[in-house]
């Protein structure tokens, strides 16, 4: 057999050497014996080349013919059979185990394969593991994990087959184990053009994490000794540049949908991120979605939610969520800015998106943000103009064409934004199509009016405007139901809505008495009530339709229990209940949702809490049973406190011990949720001589 071996390699000499230096080697050689557990034939052996070179290179003439055949290109050494193993360790020595574990390999395989049992075969097996491993070391010093790990593999595979030195092939397999970010990393980190290397690694990033118990690592497994939680969010980072947006998007998604609450926040972000580079404002929706169904403790949401919808041009609702934000800090931020609330927001939102939203992905460039060529983007327009329109001002309507309206109020909506980004020299911008003399006149008196009511305390006077028109539109949903308006001709509707509109402003005529109000409200996260002629028939059918999916789903849940009758509900007609009364009717809803989710219950509960929060309830609930699964919920609240109170509106915060359970209908546990404390604020709205729960809003 020949090795790709001289002799100057072979003893660990350069071919410059002295006769000294060379027997200095030597015996050097000779006392560090290789300790590994090879026979002593095979050593012995080795000792008698390491003694054969010695004296060929100690000899003047010898070296001279030997150094002559070198120059003239002759190159590795001729070992019999009887000492090839001893030359291969030899050449494992000499720095070189990969050509060793190579020619260690084949010499395994048929038909060169050793007889069983035998010295050999023993020799060679153990030099196939020592050789695959400090491989596998040069290749990660060189970076080149994934090359490391197949090098692992392969011993791996020869131990296994050769069935000897099992405590060796698990080092062999925790080696590799440890291997595995940086394989992931070196598979991922390679050009795109390598689309299987690429698929291999993402792969092995999913069920790692997986594995791991999702992103939060919540599940023991083989990797916690080797990848703690700290190395592994550190790993994460340096890997999702590696990854497209699409791909992101895909991992977390799947992540989420295992209880991951990590991967949840991350989808979000991902699908901000393709909404706004894509031009895909459809994806902000999703976006949302997920965000307000996600519960993560410390996560103020409402600035979030806010740079959403104004990126949908609704600027009424992204200055309530920021208004309904949890950060004082921020609040005092917007409150001293030295621009309008509008560029506060803008501002807010453009470092959001720099900063938190388009950076990590590999197929997008981070840079500037420019919020102008969004809002001038023609499908953008377009897409707003399709949305449930939402007029900002009235007296815009007047003035145009009834067959251009609509068109024109969302068009106003995205130029106040347009102008808002660029009035740094007091000009306005072009807009598309051109602007009617009559709209910019009107636009002027109408800056000029809100200048003036708002100059002196823009953010109480703000809040207590949104607060009085969610109230009235709440009283003014609880009266249709009431009297049964709602099914009944449209022109009905209209004109009791005209009449509350009209009385109402005949009320902002007092407003400069009543803004001075000491009183600091917050406007809710969602609307009250949404009225709808159709409303009473919908849910009919929503609640008929959960009572039978309940009913077929009961069979798999553990024990049903005695629901809340309804005739033992009482509504809370007191004008100023108590923090007592208020804690009952809590928990009553607590209890009743709890029982519902877990499906050993109905949900009745219309004369303590809005129909709107029970539909939402029962969209839940349907969703779970496509999906095969229910929920265990169990809540205790803590500490209850008074927010702000008036005639009409109650606001608590609410501290609960909160643990949720999602469980298969086969029984199988998914996952666990706990949070202590868990924050949430309730708001109760009174009508028609009662206290209803209205709305919550979780996680402050």
């Amino acid at each position: 057999m020949e090795l790709p071996l001289d002799h100057f390699r072979l003893i660990g000499v350069s071919p410059s050497a002295t006769s000294e230096e060379i027997l200095r080697a030597f015996q050097l050689r000779l006392d560090k014996t290789p300790d590994e557990g090879f026979t002593y034939e095979v050593l012995t052996q080795r000792s008698e080349l390491l003694r054969l070179t010695a004296d060929l290179l100690t000899d003047p003439e010898s070296r001279r013919e030997y150094e002559n055949l070198l120059l003239n290109g002759v190159s590795g050494l001729e070992f019999p059979s009887n000492r090839e193993v001893a030359g291969l360790i030899l050449l494992w020595e000499s720095g070189s185990p990969k050509e060793a574990f190579k020619i260690t390999r084949k010499a395994l395989q048929p038909p060169q394969t050793p007889a069983l049992g035998s010295s050999r075969e023993a020799d060679l097996t153990l030099l196939a593991a020592l050789t695959a491993r400090d491989s596998a070391i040069q290749e990660q010093q060189l970076r080149s994990y994934s090359n490391a790990a197949d090098f692992l593999q392969e011993g791996i595979q020869l131990l296994q087959r050769m069935g000897k030195l099992g405590e060796l092939r698990k080092d062999l397999e925790e080696d590799l184990v440890s291997l595995l970010p940086y394989r992931i990393l070196d598979l991922l980190s390679r050009d795109l053009n390598d689309q299987e290397s690429h698929k291999k690694g993402l792969s092995m990033l999913g069920n790692l994490i997986i594995k791991r118990g999702g992103l939060e690592g919540n599940n023991k497994s083989e990797y916690r000794d080797y990848l703690n939680q700290h190395e592994f969010e550190a790993f994460f980072q340096q890997i999702r540049p590696y990854l497209t947006l699409q791909e992101q998007i895909d991992l977390f998604l799947e992540l989420q949908k295992r209880g991951s609450l990590e991967a949840g926040f991350l989808a979000f972000l991902s699908l901000t991120a393709i909404g706004f580079s894509r031009r895909k404002p459809e994806k902000l929706f999703e976006a949302r979605k997920i965000l307000k169904k996600l519960n993560l403790s410390g996560l103020d949401s409402m600035p979030l939610i806010g740079c959403l919808d104004l990126l949908l041009a609704d600027i009424e609702q992204a200055s309530a969520r920021f208004s309904s934000s949890s950060d004082e800090n921020l609040r005092n931020w917007l409150d001293n800015y030295p621009g309008n609330k509008l560029e506060a927001i803008c501002e807010f939102c453009k470092n959001w998106l720099e900063n938190d939203v388009l950076v990590g992905y590999r197929d997008i460039d981070s840079k500037e943000v420019d919020l102008d060529s969004w809002f001038e983007n023609r499908e953008i327009q377009e897409f707003i103009e399709k949305l449930e329109k939402k007029s900002q001002k009235n007296i815009i309507k007047s003035n145009f064409q009834n067959q251009q309206s609509k068109k024109e109020s969302s068009l106003k909506v995205t130029e106040e934004i347009y102008n808002t980004l660029d009035n740094s020299d007091d000009r306005r911008l072009p807009w598309p199509g051109g602007i009617k003399e009559e709209y910019e006149k009107t636009d002027i008196l109408e800056n000029k009016l809100n200048e003036e009511i708002l100059k002196n305390k823009p953010i109480e006077f703000y809040r207590y405007l949104i607060e009085k028109i969610a109230e009235l539109k709440f009283s003014f949903g609880e009266f249709l139901n009431d009297k049964g308006i709602i099914g009944r001709s449209p022109y009905l509707i209209y004109l009791y809505a005209f009449l509350i509109l009209f009385i109402f402003g005949i009320g902002i005529g007092f407003l400069r008495n009543i803004r001075n109000s000491t009183q600091d409200q917050v406007v809710s996260d969602k609307p009250l009530i949404a009225v709808d002629k159709n409303k009473k028939v919908i849910e009919k059918d929503i609640i008929k339709e959960s009572k039978r999916n309940t009913l077929n789903d009961s069979n798999s849940m553990p024990g049903k229990i005695t629901d809340i009758s309804t005739s033992k509900l009482k509504k809370l007609t007191t004008a100023s209940p108590s923090l007592e009364d208020i804690r009952n009717l809590i928990n009553v809803w607590l209890l009743s949702k709890s029982n519902y989710l877990a499906g050993k219950s109905e949900i009745n509960l219309s004369k303590i809490v809005n129909i709107g929060l029970i539909n939402r309830t029962i969209e839940e609930r349907e969703n779970d049973i496509e999906k095969g699964i229910y929920k265990q919920i169990n809540s205790q609240i803590r500490k209850i406190d008074l927010e702000s109170q008036t005639s009409s509106r109650i606001a608590v915060l609410v501290e609960l011990d909160y643990i949720e359970k999602i469980i298969k209908n086969s029984g199988e546990f998914v996952s666990e949720t706990s949070l202590t404390p868990l924050k949430v604020k309730y708001i109760f709205g009174f009508s028609n001589k009662s206290w209803k729960l209205v709305d919550f809003v979780s996680g402050l």
